[in-house]
């Protein structure tokens, strides 16, 4: 099971994430002695800091303990179970009770094991070993449901249900969100004239570039359809939105493929269109970014291609 899970971590580049969570400094430390030379360890000492640690880091897996001040066990993972981005991380209650109705209770609010202190090491590892396998299996399938195969970005099935995600997000929070639709130029024409095969390898060498300039684990790169991309931006601005797409340009351009049959120049250009929304307004909906974004992206192309557009900022109530 080890050398499976190692192989499903380098798959996706990097170690599997632990996050420990114990009011008690001597179980983080004992529990970090026996998983640090595994996995990437990261440590809270309350409900609330365990809560903050996951929206930053998004482990794979939590070890947490039950009788915290503040918010219990309980009562963290059932906040955690709560959020969309954070229902998917299996916790491990680690707890010096022992009762049929703890351990009842913590499957009840989202544990998937339930350890008895004081920890043995060999069963500590054994289990954790065993759910980290099973959650990074579970991601990997599901990331297959979800990625464009040709371009390895999402698909457009994934853009929908993160857009509406972000979406809600930035509403509860008061936040911008910003949306980006990309267009290679004259695409029909390259694949007329090089042929399919290197519009397929264009796409993947456009869609890598596209990727390479957003850092940040909340935005989502997607290919929207055939040459159209499409990025989600959460708490991002028109300000930070434009400074994106013009890198998303000069980042193309300077992979200069070749493009005989372009009317904009002798390499491949993109075509952008820029949509924001200060904040999402209670009961609307992401259909106004959406046809904004379409809109600039179609003033782009009307203005000669190879250039960004954003002339406005979607109106306030805006929905579908």
């Amino acid at each position: 099971m080890k050398r499976i899970l190692e192989e499903l971590s380098s798959l996706r580049g990097s170690r599997a994430r632990v996050l420990l969570c114990d009011d008690q400094p001597i179980n983080i430390r004992l529990a970090n002695a026996l998983l640090k030379g595994d996995y990437d360890i990261y440590m809270a000492t309350s409900g609330v800091q365990a809560i903050e640690q996951c929206e930053k880091v998004q482990p794979d897996l939590i070890l947490m303990d039950v009788n915290m001040p503040g918010l219990n066990g309980y009562e963290t993972c059932e906040r955690l179970k709560q959020n969309t981005a954070t229902l998917g991380i299996p916790v491990i209650f680690l707890t010096g009770l022992n009762s049929e109705e703890d351990e009842a209770r913590g499957f009840d609010v989202g544990g998937v094991d339930f350890i008895s202190k004081p920890i043995h090491g060999t069963v500590l590892k054994a289990r954790v070993l065993t759910h980290l396998t099973l959650k990074l299996q579970s991601d990997f399938y599901r990331n297959i449901a979800v990625t464009d195969s040709l371009t390895g970005l999402f698909n457009r099935r994934k853009f929908d249900s993160e857009l509406a995600e972000k979406w809600e997000l930035c509403k509860r929070s008061g936040q911008a969100i910003s949306l980006l639709m990309i267009d290679i130029d004259y695409f029909k024409r390259y694949n007329d004239h090089y042929g399919h095969q290197a519009g397929d390898q264009c796409l993947a060498e456009v869609a890598h570039a596209i990727r390479s300039n957003f850092h940040r684990s909340y935005d989502c790169v997607a290919r929207y359809g055939g040459e159209e991309f499409a990025c989600i931006l959460p708490m991002a601005g028109s300000e930070q939105a434009i400074k994106l797409a013009e890198n998303v340009c000069q980042a193309v351009a300077r992979l200069k493929l070749p493009h005989a049959r372009s009317e904009v120049g002798p390499h491949v250009t993109l075509s952008i269109g820029v949509a924001s929304i200060t904040a999402p307004d209670p009961g609307s909906s992401p259909a106004g970014l959406i046809a904004l974004a379409d809109q600039n992206l179609y003033q782009a192309k009307a203005h000669g291609r190879a250039q960004v557009y954003a002339e406005v900022e979607i109106a306030q109530g805006t929905s579908a």
